[in-house]
């Protein structure tokens, strides 16, 4: 059984509705038939500081988070947009894992480069293309395979105010998209479980 982590990177706390968890959800549930089994992290929730070490200290509880990404087979990286850009909580997340570029396993690998990462966007503006691209050079940059097609998004009118948590029913392309999404994710999971980078 694999396991897939979604980080949740909402500016807005638990219990308020969040795009972002619906999205996250869906691209969980297109896993599952895969045999992968996940859980959501709303990041926000935590008390995550900011710095490029594994534990700042100081009630810091990025450490905890970073427990559920090393035990993940895939991570789900889940962002609104805001202003164009990812959020802010999103860019921490980045930062945070900046600390794993040092880190190696037993046989000299880089640690997350066994792990693949997805992302999903949100969000009433454009801007989705571009978080995108911006998430996989960070998420590939330290180790993890970015699989084919491995984004989806979902972008409302510009200038109104429906969310994606708000539609009646999730449009056909986004949920195909998700679909092939957690087709390739499981793949390249698979693959590298089975045969992962390596060793230098």
């Amino acid at each position: 059984m694999l396991r897939a982590l979604a980080l949740n990177c909402t500016l807005k706390p638990s219990p308020s509705e969040s795009s972002g968890d619906l999205l996250a959800q869906q691209v969980l549930d297109a896993l599952e038939p895969y045999g992968v089994e996940g859980e959501i992290v709303r990041v926000v929730d935590f008390d995550v500081k900011p710095g490029v070490d594994a534990d700042m200290g100081d009630g810091d509880e990025w450490p905890g988070i970073r427990e559920k990404v090393m035990a993940a087979d895939i991570l789900v990286f889940a962002t609104p947009t805001w202003m164009g850009h990812m959020s802010s909580v999103a860019q921490r997340v980045l930062e945070r894992l900046d600390a794993e570029l040092s880190e190696t396993d037993d046989e000299g690998r880089p640690i997350l480069a066994g792990k693949v990462a997805v992302v999903a966007v949100v969000g009433n503006e454009d801007g989705a293309h571009a978080i995108i691209a911006d998430a996989y050079q960070g998420l590939g940059d330290v180790g993890f395979s970015i699989p084919s097609q491995g984004g989806v998004y979902w972008n409302g009118e510009a200038m109104h105010t429906t969310d994606y948590k708000d539609l009646p029913e999730t449009p056909e392309k986004v949920a195909s998209t998700t679909q092939t999404l957690a087709r390739h994710a499981a793949h390249v999971a698979k693959v590298l479980a089975e045969q992962p980078y390596p060793a230098p």
